[in-house]
């Protein structure tokens, strides 16, 4: 009874293992990928992915998507507005805007934007308790095609006393 077990925890153990690889799932990435690079035959249908399927939905187009804010110290914090302009043909309602944890904050405009027209996403990130590189993504929901935009703060957080200047603008 005590080997059976053994073995059974022993294959489930294993599995975990497995399952939880980021190497295994890189090869599986790999594999499909190498998969999908087949040429498909003529039975085969075929997306046009060069066109939205919307071509009237509001469009995101970020001044820049990503801001790298150095070196800063444990506890500053480092606040960043991300500009965008709608370039589609319909007006911009962003749902949410989101990040990974409490130390980042976005705040994004509640007006629709018009064709055209620019906003802005504003983003603080608070490193106190934080050390080492940081990488922080923004997930932004609208009504855009693609659904998710992302913008990211990143940078690295040395330990030690902040300064006490208050927020650093970046």
């Amino acid at each position: 009874m005590k080997e059976t077990f053994s073995i059974c925890f022993s294959a489930i153990f294993a599995l975990g293992l497995v399952a939880c690889n980021p190497d295994t799932s890189k090869q599986v990435s790999q594999s499909t990928a190498a998969t999908s690079a087949v040429t498909p035959d003529a039975s085969t249908p075929t997306a046009d992915t060069t066109k939205p399927s919307n071509p009237d939905a509001p469009l995101m187009a970020f001044t820049e998507t990503e801001f790298d804010f150095g070196t800063i110290k444990d506890g500053d914090v480092v606040n960043h507005t991300f500009k965008f302009t709608n370039t589609g043909k319909t007006p911009l309602i962003i749902q949410n805007a989101t990040a990974p944890c409490g130390c980042t904050v976005p705040q994004w405009p509640k007006k629709p934007i018009a064709p055209g027209s620019t906003g802005v996403i504003s983003v603080q990130f608070n490193s106190r308790g934080k050390s080492g590189q940081q990488n922080k993504v923004v997930t932004i929901i609208a009504n855009t095609e693609p659904i998710e935009s992302h913008v990211t703060m990143k940078g690295n957080v040395e330990e030690g006393v902040a300064a006490m200047n208050g927020p650093l603008q970046k």
